[in-house]
């Protein structure tokens, strides 16, 4: 029988959360066993008589693949979009598949099977990330596949699903994939089965709830997003006609995180996901949804840091779940010598324009 979870979010709460826990600070999701665990518990809860033999199965491969035990891919670097990432996702997406599944009726839930597949599709949502030690030997870190990474992890999952008898969505799992990322307008994905699109909505919403709701969300846009988006030319746009910052460092992504929360994730989660973080509701106590309350208290907190302009209370330093122990480290210093290179080459830029119209860089004195 299911049971829904007693948690009060509080200052209390806040507080002793740990930053490597789900915000019910009782699961470690930087474990893979401890989330399989959980989400198996809730698997059991909605569908008592069925096999999690391929779910199992699945986490197993998710481990040995973003560990660097896959012999084609190299381990996961990515200090963002890190292995607690993916598990926080994963668990976040459980709860709301069961908080679906007792409040629609029987024809309009996933069921079993799909169920399963929106599991797995969330495990493996960001392997594009991931190097191919083949393909991808020129690529310095995965973050320069920051804005094809979606279509890249659909790839793999392509493949991947048959080895676990989930063959049956391999038609579709590109596409739900993309309801992570912004690689596609999501009005644009075509989907026959509208469960296949509840699932997207579901998978969609867990990432986006989870990154928020972190507890060191802040810090972790500051530190290890910026980077990210420095290798994969999203802070930073290098096109013919000259580079365009549109962040000028991990302090200015912060700065305009409030106006992503009110343009585009707000507008994501009530609208384009049609509020699916609802279905939390039917999983913990009085209606709670817990997800909600830490993302609203991190956007409260940050519109005080910056009216207050103190930058120096960010100070918590969460844990960075991949193999390498200096990975967060070797990413920083990737995106510093980027940032040096393209600023180098404008320095250059600047000087052969000269030469060529020094009139161009007269001042004129009034």
């Amino acid at each position: 029988m299911f049971t829904r979870l007693a948690i009060e979010v509080d200052e209390r709460l806040a507080q002793e959360r740990r930053s490597d826990y789900d915000v019910t600070n009782t699961v470690k999701v930087s474990s893979v066993q401890s989330v399989c665990a959980a989400v198996r518990h809730l698997f059991e809860s909605q569908f008592p008589a069925a096999s999690f033999d391929s779910v199992w199965m699945a986490f197993l491969d998710f481990e040995r693949l973003f560990t660097g035990n896959d012999p084609d891919f190299h381990a996961v670097d990515t200090s963002y979009h890190d292995i607690q990432h993916t598990l926080d996702v994963t668990l976040a997406l459980a709860r709301l598949i069961v908080g679906h599944e007792r409040s629609v009726d029987e024809r309009d839930r996933l069921g079993l099977d799909r169920a399963k597949f929106a599991v797995v599709t969330a495990l493996f949502h960001d392997a594009g990330y991931l190097r191919h030690r083949e393909r991808d030997r020129d690529a310095v870190n995965g973050a320069v596949f920051t804005t094809t990474h979606v279509a890249r992890s659909g790839a793999y999952l392509e493949q991947y699903l048959p080895s676990i008898g989930l063959g049956s969505f391999v038609d579709v799992v590109s596409r739900v994939a993309h309801f992570t990322g912004y690689e596609m307008p999501i009005d644009e994905i075509e989907l026959e089965d509208p469960r296949d699109t509840t699932a997207g909505h579901l998978i969609g919403t867990a990432d986006l709830l989870v990154q928020m709701a972190d507890r060191c969300y802040l810090e972790k846009c500051r530190d290890r997003l910026y980077p990210e988006f420095v290798l994969g030319e999203v802070a930073v746009n290098t096109e013919a006609t000259g580079s365009h910052a549109l962040y000028q460092s991990g302090r200015d992504l912060l700065q305009k995180t409030i106006d992503f929360y009110h343009s585009s994730a707000q507008a994501r989660l009530e609208t384009t996901f049609d509020r699916a973080y609802r279905f939390m509701e039917a999983v913990f106590e009085k209606n709670q949804n817990p997800y909600l309350s830490f993302v609203k208290k991190n956007m409260v907190f940050l519109e005080k840091v910056k009216i207050d302009g103190d930058w120096t209370i960010l100070r918590r330093r969460p844990p960075c779940v991949m193999p390498d122990p200096n990975g967060e480290a070797r990413l920083m210093t990737l995106a510093m010598q980027k940032l040096r290179t393209i600023s180098d080459t404008e320095r250059e830029n600047s000087r052969r324009l000269k030469a060529l119209d020094p009139s161009q860089f007269e001042t004129t004195r009034r």
